[in-house]
Formats: C-alpha cells, structure tokens, sequence
C-alpha cells in the first residue's frame, strides 16, 4: 500500500525509503535508534490507558470494547437512506455516518434552482425536519450514535437531530451525536462553506456551548485532518493542521468563560488512512501524545480523560483507483488494519466501488465485514497495541512527533490557523503538493499498482448506483406539502427569533431548535446567517 518514494538500482534492489513526510526510512532499526532519540518508556509510550496515550485511551484496547463501525452512506430521499441504515444495522454496524447531498451541505433547499441536477445525487436530501424523521424512523438513537457529515450548516443539523428526536420520546440527554462542523478544512479541503472565518467558527463555538449543557453525549465537532490529507497535505501535515485546528475551535469555546476539560472532551477527530502503513500508525500514536501534550502543556488541561484523542480513523477514498477496482477491497483491508494496530476507537472503511459511484449494497457490506474479519478473526483484539516497542515504529513515532511540531511552528508564527486559512498559506501549500503528488504518479516517482505500474489485467464491470432523476422531483413534492402545512406564522417568529440571536451574537441553538420545530427549511434558516454575516472570499491561491 506504499506511496513512499522508493529509490531502486538497475537490479530493482531498494536502496531508499523516503516516506511522505520527509523521514528516511533505515534498512533496519536497533537498540542505539531508540537511545539516539532519548526514548522514555514513561515518557515516551507509558501504559495503555495512561497519559500520554501513546498506546491508546483505554487500559484494555479492544479486548475490552471492539472499534465502532460506521460505513459511510445516505442518498436520494429520506426514505431510500432509511432502507440503507436499517440494512447496514441489520448486518453488524454499530454506528451511523450520514452524507448529505450538496444542495444541503451548502444550505439550499431542493426547490433552489441553482441546486438543480443536485438533489440527493451524493447524499441525502434535507429540507425540514420531515426528512429527519423519515430518514431515522425504526432507529434507536439511544443505542446507534450518528455521525452527521456537514459543516457550513453543521448548527441547522445538530438542532434537527435534537428536534427530531424529542419528537419521538428520546431525551436529548440521552441521544448520540457528531455533527462534522469542521468549516476550516472546508476552507482548506472541500469548499463547502457558506459564512466568513470568524462568524463560522462563532457558529462552532455556538454548537460546543450549547451541546455542553444540552446535549452531554453529543461530541458537537469532529476535526478532520482526512479531507485536508487528501487535498495534498503529506501525514504529518495532516495531524498538525488538525491539531492546530482544533485549539482554535478550543479557544473559541473557552473565551465564552467554559472550561478547557469540559470543551477539550467533546472534540473528536476523522483521520486519514491512506498512505504507507508504518507512517500511518507511527502517524496516529504520535497524535495521540502530541494532542495530551497540547491540551496539558499548551492550554492547561488538568482531567486525563479530557486529554484522550477519541477519533474515527476513516477509509482513505483518495488511495482507490478507477483502474482495477477490485485491487481496492485489499487495499482498504490494509487500511483497516493500520487503523487497528494505531488504536482507533471508529473506522469508517470506504469501499471498493467509492473511485466510481455511491456505494452499492455489496460493496458496503464487504467494506464491514472487513472490519469484523479483523476483530473476530484475524486476532487484532488479542493484545494493546502489538506493535509497541519495536524499534522502527518507536523511532519512527518519534519522527513523525518531530515533523508534526515543526508544521505546528509554522502555523504559530503566521498566527494561527485562522490567519493561515483567511490568507490562502495552508490551501497554496496543499495545492501544490496535490500537483506534485500527481506528476510524480505519471512518471513513476510513486507507485500505485493498476495505474503506473502492474496495469494489465481484466478490468471488471462495477456496478453503479444510478441517480434517479425523479429524486428531485419527490423531494420538491414534499416540501412544497410541509410549506402548504406548516404554521407560518411561526416559522416567521421562530425565523425572527433566530436572526436577533445571530445579530446579538447570542447563542443561535436554541432558536435554531425552534426553527426546526417549526418546520422551517434548512435554505430559510442558512439564509439568515447569510443575511447577517454575508459570504466567505476565497482568498487567491495560485
């Protein structure tokens, strides 16, 4: 699964391994490598379960509690995404991790005509909280946490959750939730932001106060290193822009007077697999010290448990290929396992048709078996963190510690993450790499087996999820009907109620709850922040 560059003689023979966050790999590693980086083993790795968590957050790993599974899944309608979870639910998986189409992602309702062709096409529609309703009928969301995929409108959809919820009889006390709501990698990675920098992660600081005192088993941010990976960010660029980035969403919450423990413990993490697999578990050990180092050393948190990095280590969609398709079922069991030799508490494996399409049913369900393979068969829940103690994953845990803090330092001094994503530094950075990422694919500086290297062979039919261009049409139906039933009038108070909260720059939650309450639309709640804080400006970055 190597994109290390591999450096060759004439005879093939290996005579380099740079991996991609600039450490050289040794041809084999000994006693002096670990006394050469002033290895402590209380320092350094100490106990599973204990700070500095190198080994993992909990004492007994996975012999205590198996990873949490989440395939990543919702399209079309409500109700076709209904079928998909309760299919998925049935087979083993233990978790929910929606996708929203980008009409929704960007806060547009499905009669938008700018969104049309889009309704539902990579994920579900949402318009009011009907489709909440539909999309989670049968689910006990007391026992299925849900992982909600959306940023910009991260707030609309967590107070949707909530709203949705209540009205089926579960106390908002009790539900499980993860909204995204991680809008500077949008800025760096994907582009699905609405609102400025500074009133977005007002936003975000809006939804960590408020699920503190409402919402206990809600995590209301999941900062996610993974999409800013795989824009072009090498690993350990990855970890330290995520890093950096959840202090800033920390410092927000902590200005409004709340408490580092309290805020620290409701940040999670979506990190990437894709890549070499040593460099990948060397990558998540070290964030895991790296971040108890941060929020002890750095900003002052004094509770163990608030400095545990809990974290969704995802399925790394950017190493599959259109090319040989089926490659990428061993592919991702390679990326399953660096994440449970790494200690992931969550995996959320891609499958093998996601280079292509949505995934197909099959598909999904090979990508979760792959995950149980692991646990229940091949012996990945025998033992804490197997491969502590070796020479090379110690020394190179160390290493990528090392490249983490110099990118770390490069952030501090332009001024944070903030001024590095307002300015375009970060996205100029990742550009770049991107581009050289893909030229050293096309003359064979990286090899990627099926693309530029092993490329004969049968390529398979793969089964495609066709978009059903009806999907608008139903969706449009149904919201024109919850407009014609629905109280105007109060979607006008709830509405009005919502801007005073934005212009007052009180917390928008609680009106936002209401809102949905009331049946008012995702485009009419997206448009008052529009309204109050107008849109982000792209700053150049070529």
């Amino acid at each position: 699964m190597g994109v290390a560059k591999y450096i060759k003689n004439k005879k093939d023979a290996i005579q380099e391994v740079i991996l991609q966050s600039g450490i050289k790999v040794k041809k084999q590693y000994g006693p002096e490598d670990l006394t050469e980086i002033g290895y402590d083993y209380e320092k350094d790795l100490g106990d599973a379960g204990d700070y500095p968590f190198t080994r993992g957050i909990h004492p007994e790993g996975y012999r205590s509690r198996a990873w949490t599974t989440r395939q990543y899944s919702g399209f079309g309608t409500p109700a076709e995404t209904n079928e998909r979870f309760k299919l998925l639910i049935s087979h083993g998986q233990t978790g929910l991790n929606v996708a929203f189409d980008l009409p929704t992602q960007m806060g547009y309702d499905s009669d938008n005509p700018l969104v049309a062709g889009e309704v539902g096409r990579v994920g579900m529609a949402v318009d009011t909280l009907r489709d909440f309703e539909v999309a989670f009928e049968g689910i006990d969301l007391e026992n299925i946490g849900t992982g909600l995929t959306i940023n910009a409108v991260a707030s609309v959809m967590l107070a949707m959750y909530q709203a949705m919820s209540e009205k089926r009889g579960f106390s908002p006390k009790r539900i499980s939730a993860t909204p995204q709501n991680d809008i500077l990698k949008e800025m760096i990675g994907r582009g699905a932001w609405i609102y400025p920098v500074e009133d977005a992660v007002r936003l975000i600081g809006d939804t960590i106060e408020y699920s503190i005192s409402n919402l206990p088993r809600c995590s209301p941010v999941s900062v996610c290193g993974y999409h800013i990976r795989e824009s072009g960010a090498n690993p350990a660029q990855e970890i330290a822009f995520a890093l950096e980035i959840a202090v800033t969403y920390i410092n927000e919450a902590v200005s409004r007077g709340l408490d580092v423990d309290d805020v620290a413990g409701r940040i999670t993490f979506n990190l990437n697999i894709f890549g070499n697999l040593w460099e990948q578990v060397a990558k998540f050990r070290a964030a895991r010290k790296l971040w108890a180092l941060i929020l002890k050393g750095e900003l002052g948190a004094k509770d163990p448990k608030s400095m545990r990095l809990r974290g969704l280590f995802g399925g790394g969609g950017f190493g599959l290929t259109k090319t040989q398709p089926e490659n990428n079922i061993i592919r991702s069991a390679y990326y399953a396992l660096a994440a449970a030799l790494a200690g992931a508490q969550t995996t959320a494996l891609c499958s093998f048709d996601e280079a292509f399409t949505i995934p197909t049913p099959r598909a999904a369900l090979l990508s979760l078996r792959t995950c149980e393979l692991l646990m229940d068969e091949i012996g990945l829940r025998d033992t804490v963190d197997p491969l502590a103690g070796s020479y090379f994953i110690e020394t190179l845990t160390k290493q990528m510690e090392d490249k983490i803090q110099e990118e770390r330092t490069t952030i501090k001094r332009i001024g944070g993450m903030i001024e590095a994503v307002s300015t375009g530094y970060v996205q100029r950075l990742v550009s770049r790499q991107a581009y050289e990422w893909e030229r050293g694919l096309k003359n064979g500086e990286y090899v990627k087996i099926g693309v530029n290297k092993f490329v004969d062979g049968i390529e398979p039919d793969v089964e495609l999820h066709e978009y059903d261009g009806l999907t608008q049409e139903r969706q449009e139906q149904g919201l024109k009907q919850i407009k014609a039933e629905r109280s105007s009038s109060e979607v006008k108070r709830t509405l009005n109620k919502l801007e005073n909260a934005a212009r007052s720059k009180g917390n928008v939650m609680p009106a936002l709850v209401e809102c949905c309450k009331a049946y008012a639309t995702v485009g009419e709640m997206a448009d008052v922040f529009r309204d109050v804080f107008g849109e982000f400006r792209e700053p150049g970055i070529f």
